[in-house]
Order: structure tokens, then C-alpha cells, then sequence
């Protein structure tokens, strides 16, 4: 199985798009995932129909017994993430604010303090027309994403290890969750676009991605827009030894395909063409022909 995470050093960038296109052309069997887990859309556009669904439990949130508690203060002295709050006569837990660590509970003289589960989100297992799709919902606030995203690549391995290739859509930025996406990773594929911020995003990304040992290659999108902003990146990547896989020109049709939920690559345009040409050069740049179809 060859793994292929699609990435981007900041938001809009056209990832999803060209995420769920390539999973239109890609005729070897294969299996997707969306690592975006705070704001997941692949599903938008591949029109996934749910198996099975499961909660995500995060790391213990604290609780404290009031009937125990001495209000001695130890607990909230200690938090280093202030979520414990007096009310008074004893101490209560900020659930929001709280990282499950569980330094209260060990310092409780009073053994008031306990850990218990706390759902995050949900898990969701589904059918597509091109494979099977593991992505998953977090609870708008919630920590822990890293952590979803390694269980629902977990899932995807574990379910489907005799497809030939693993489809990745990542989350923007370069924190946790990019991490997480990116471990494990056979090949990269950095999405920017001809823009000052989108080569300093694409800079970034690629510092974080080259000490994972995976072979990274790049595409612009809407190329057309900013000549000169897309001859910079190129010049950057030669630099860096990275390859340029592809260029996506500026079609009105991309956006239309967005709205009506569709793929792009269902359309006769001049994006849907160049993401075939970008298909073509992954197979061949990152030495997967095999599973062309």
C-alpha cells in the first residue's frame, strides 16, 4: 500500500478539491481518510454513505467529589492550565479547560478528585463510489484532534490493508494534527498557491514535513492568478529539491463543482484536465505506476 497524504500550509488552498478528484481518477483500489478533524468536508463532495459510528473519547477530564473536598486549594495551585476554580466553599473543574493530565488527583490529600471519560466527537465509517472513507467529528472546542486523527488512519490501515493506496486528506497548518497526518506517510503532496503567504505557509509545511522521511512534492493551484507569485515558489522548490507535480489553472468551474457538491474532475474543464496531467506525475515522480489502474 502506497500512503499519499495531501496537504497545505494554510486554509483554502483547494486541498479538499483536489483530495476528492484525485480519488475520482485514481483507478487502483484504495481507501480515504480526512485527517481534518475539526472541520471535516471531504465528505461534502464524496457523498459518503455511514456504516458505522462510534464516540471518541479524548483524554479523562478531573471531577471533583464535593462531599470530599476540604477546599484546601492544593488542586487549583497546582493546574497549570487554571481550569480548577474556587466557588467559595470547595473547588470545581472547568471541563474546558482541563488537559486530563490528572496532577489533582495525585496531590489530593483528600482523595476527592477522580478522572472520567469525555467524549470528544465521533468516528464515522463509510461507503463511497471510489472506496471506503474514515472520517470523523470533533466536538467544536475539544482538544485531542492529533490524537483522532492517528486513530481514524489507525482504522483505515487496519480495515483495508489489501487496498493499493491510503488517500489522505490533511488539515491546514503545521501543528498537531499536520504531524499526526503526515507520520507515517509514504509520499506528500504540498498544495500552495501563487501567493506571498502561500509561499511562506508552503516554507513552513515543508520544514515541518522533511525530518518525517517521507518524499514530498508540491502542486499550485490557480497558478494562472500570479505569474510571478508562481515562478517564486518554483524557484523555491528547485531550491529545496522538491518537484513540482502540477499546475492548476484559475476555472470558474472548480467553484461551481463546490457549490452543487460535486467533483471537479465530473466536469469537461481545463482544472479537471490539469489534475489528470497531476495524477499522471504522482504515479510517475513518487515510482507508484503500478497502481494506475
Amino acid at each position: 500500500m502506497i500512503r499519499l497524504a495531501v496537504v497545505s500550509g494554510k486554509g483554502g488552498t483547494g486541498k479538499t478539491v483536489i483530495t476528492g478528484a484525485i480519488a475520482h481518477v485514481s483507478t487502483c483500489s484504495k481507501v480515504m481518510v480526512d485527517c481534518d478533524v475539526d472541520a471535516a468536508n471531504l465528505e461534502l463532495i464524496l457523498n459518503p454513505k455511514v456504516i458505522e459510528r462510534q464516540e471518541f473519547a479524548g483524554m479523562d477530564t478531573a471531577l471533583i467529589d464535593q462531599a470530599a473536598c476540604t477546599a484546601c486549594g492544593i488542586c487549583a495551585g497546582a493546574c497549570r492550565f487554571d481550569a480548577i476554580k474556587t466557588n467559595g466553599t470547595s473547588f470545581v473543574v472547568c471541563s474546558d479547560h482541563c488537559e486530563g493530565c490528572g496532577v489533582c488527583r495525585y496531590l489530593c490529600p483528600s482523595y476527592a478528585i477522580s478522572m472520567r471519560r469525555r467524549v470528544c466527537g465521533e468516528i464515522f465509517y463509510s461507503q463511497t463510489h471510489f472506496g471506503n472513507l474514515v472520517h470523523a467529528r470533533l466536538t467544536p472546542g475539544a482538544a485531542n484532534s492529533g490524537l483522532l486523527v492517528g486513530i481514524i488512519k489507525k482504522i483505515a490501515l487496519e480495515r483495508n490493508s489489501d487496498c493499493d493506496l491510503l488517500l489522505v486528506d490533511g488539515p491546514p497548518g503545521i501543528g498537531c494534527p499536520l504531524i499526526s497526518t503526515v507520520t507515517g506517510m509514504d509520499a506528500i503532496l504540498a498544495v500552495t498557491e501563487p501567493s506571498i503567504s502561500g509561499l511562506h505557509d508552503l516554507e513552513r509545511l515543508i520544514r515541518v514535513c522533511h525530518p518525517l522521511s517521507a518524499d514530498i512534492a508540491v502542486v499550485i493551484n490557480k497558478y494562472d492568478l500570479n505569474i510571478p507569485g508562481s515562478d517564486s515558489i518554483r524557484v523555491f522548490c528547485q531550491n529545496a529539491g522538491i518537484p513540482v507535480v502540477g499546475q492548476i489553472p484559475y476555472d470558474e468551474s472548480v467553484m461551481d463543482a463546490v457549490r452543487k457538491g460535486r467533483l471537479v474532475t465530473e466536469y469537461d474543464s481545463p482544472a479537471a484536465q490539469a489534475i489528470h496531467s497531476l495524477w499522471d506525475e504522482i504515479l510517475s515522480t513518487f515510482g507508484v505506476r503500478a497502481f494506475a489502474g
